[in-house]
């Protein structure tokens, strides 16, 4: 019996389809937290504010971070489910009407990141954390200080903390890598996000800031 090669793969609950679009992950995982909030609706007048919150926290917004790093450079079509749903959630915590502009209540109010910076985000988390010796080994040997490097040690980049971007072979798949695109996107930050004196807290919560203003 012939077999027909596999169009998607899955790993660690994500779907991987053969053109790395990972749009039928995204479209999935939209569909269940769609059900999670068709579900949290029904009960909405018996939950408090902050209730609601930590629901919509623990049935949504999880499952929209889960492992988001791999989305990154990921057309922006095939991420709109997902901003999609943390509309919803946000209609749902504050019980606006359908049509209401939400993407002040998504900033202002809740402090919700959109989709794609919420990606970035988790590549900076991941770099930061290496800077402070909290990364897993495998993550580690993909971020080498410029400093670390003899080749940089004289380039002001350096002197920023910043990270080494490898060369790739590839244009399109290439860059989308851990080893690319983690130090690609913590060289963005400015200076003040990259210091070594920043705490885990402080370095979260000054990143929404600088994304905000």
């Amino acid at each position: 019996m012939l077999r027909l090669p596999c169009t998607s793969v899955v790993c660690l609950s994500d779907y991987i389809d053969s053109e790395l679009t990972f749009a039928p992950h995204v479209k999935r995982v939209a569909a269940q937290c769609f059900h999670h909030l068709r579900q949290l609706w029904t009960i909405r007048r018996a939950l408090s504010d902050d209730n609601a919150r930590m629901l919509v926290h623990a049935l949504i917004s999880n499952c929209v971070d889960y492992c988001n790093s791999i989305l990154h450079r990921v057309a922006v079509v095939h991420l709109r489910p997902f901003q999609s749903v943390l509309n919803a959630a946000a209609w749902l915590i504050v019980r606006k009407r359908k049509f209401d502009h939400i993407t002040p209540t998504l900033r202002d109010d809740l402090h919700w990141l959109p989709v794609d910076k919420r990606i970035e985000f988790k590549l900076c988390l991941l770099a930061f954390k290496y800077q402070h010796q909290m990364a897993p080994p495998y993550l580690a040997s993909m971020c080498v200080q410029l400093s670390a490097d003899t080749r940089s040690r004289q380039l002001r980049s350096a002197a920023r903390y910043d990270l080494l971007i490898p060369r790739t072979r590839t244009a399109s798949y290439g860059p989308r890598s851990f080893a690319v695109s983690g130090p690609t996107c913590w060289n963005s930050l400015p200076l003040q996000l990259k210091s070594a004196s920043l705490t885990l807290q402080q370095f979260c919560d000054r990143f929404k800031t600088t994304v905000f203003s």
